[in-house]
């Protein structure tokens, strides 16, 4: 692997920044947003968990409908509908399942982003959580969570 020195940016390399910055906000959510859009009458999209039958037993997001990776080929066109925008996630940052869901569900014809951090920062910003008990809350992480309502970003 060659590392590249760190130097001044030129033309090129801002505008190749602002096209790769442009794209990971065109294909990337995060659970802030995501919260926000699914405490309104209609968020605009469908929120899709990708992990297995045991991870959405554990808990998952109120509102998310359950459709693991492997069974997107099969089963989303039936679940989904292709006029309706889709957000994938998964546990985390350390997982990239969300990204495989999401790869799935546009060679199969949807629009898709998906939600960086996963159910791992839903819970951590103390947002609520379905269990086969009800719905659970945690206090927010104040490492990882606004203090306030809004983070100011």
């Amino acid at each position: 692997m060659t590392i590249t020195p760190v130097g001044p940016a030129t033309r090129n390399d801002a505008r190749a920044a602002a096209a790769f910055f442009a794209a990971r906000l065109a294909f990337q959510t995060d659970v802030a947003d995501v919260r926000a859009a699914l405490s309104t009458a209609q968020p605009g999209f469908i929120l899709i968990d990708s992990r297995s039958e045991a991870a959405w037993e554990q808990g998952h997001i109120p509102g998310a409908i359950h459709l693991p990776t492997a069974l997107i080929p099969a089963r989303a066109l039936a679940l989904l509908d292709p006029d309706v925008p889709v957000v994938t996630y998964c546990w985390g940052p350390g997982c990239d399942g969300a990204t495989r869901a999401a790869l799935a569900l546009a060679e199969a014809g949807f629009s898709v982003k998906e939600m960086i951090g996963g159910v791992e920062y839903w819970i951590r910003e103390g947002f609520p959580l379905r269990t086969p008990t009800g719905d659970v809350t945690a206090p927010a992480d104040p490492r990882t969570a606004p203090t306030a309502d809004v983070c100011g970003c």
